[in-house]
């Protein structure tokens, strides 16, 4: 995916800006804080999430950190290949890392999350 083609949270998440199902993962800079991902527990396909709840943690051998929905809707799909290799999210944090396939509820919500540059901006500071 296109990192410009994405949408940020302040706590590090990204979601795909257009579709009907939308991929969802951690960012670049997420993952180099946390280091070496070692673990990755996904919810269950079909869990309704509330924005800003948690419903994925990853671990390294540094932290364990959650991670929080960018918008509100229904699991319809897991990465299965990080079961395996959760180094997958190190590897390509926007491409074969991504966590977890999102059907969004509410469209509006995608609004009050971040571009990518302004994202870019924000980790700057």
């Amino acid at each position: 995916m296109e990192e410009s083609k994405l949408l940020f949270t302040k706590t590090h998440e990204w979601i795909e800006a257009e579709g009907e199902v939308r991929h969802c993962g951690i960012s670049a800079h997420a993952q180099e804080m946390l280091g070496d991902i070692v673990y990755v527990e996904l919810p269950e396909v079909g869990r309704k999430v509330k924005q800003g709840e948690e419903f994925v943690v990853v671990e390294s051998p540094k932290a364990a950190a959650d991670v929080y929905a960018p918008v509100s809707g229904e699991v319809v799909e897991v990465n299965g290949a990080l079961d395996a290799e959760p180094d997958l999210v190190n590897k390509g944090p926007y491409t074969d890392g991504w966590l977890v396939k999102i059907k969004p509820g509410d469209p509006a919500e995608a609004q009050e999350l971040l571009t990518a540059d302004a994202y870019k901006e924000q980790i700057e500071e």
